[in-house]
């Protein structure tokens, strides 16, 4: 199954923001959407900071956007993030 490079962007109030350098790829937008719940825990869990504005705005590898999800959005625990990622 051919997989594309998606990037996770962590964006809040104010301009704050978190850029994924690094990208992922990942071979259907389920699975974006289940990476973008990961990235988001794993923020929240790292940090004491206010996430109820941020949101995760993911673009593929020609820079269009693909999903932007809410951290509040985020109910369940996923899988834990890979260390890779």
């Amino acid at each position: 199954m051919p997989t594309r490079l998606y990037r996770f962007h962590c964006v809040g109030p104010g301009g704050d923001a978190i850029f994924d350098l690094r990208g992922r790829r990942l071979p259907t937008l389920a699975q974006v959407r289940a990476h973008a719940d990961r990235v988001a825990l794993a923020h929240m869990e790292a940090g004491e900071a206010d996430w109820t504005r941020w949101f995760v705005d993911v673009h593929d590898d020609r820079g269009r956007r693909t999903l932007v999800r809410a951290f509040t959005a985020v109910r369940l625990r996923p899988d834990p993030l890979p260390r890779d990622a």
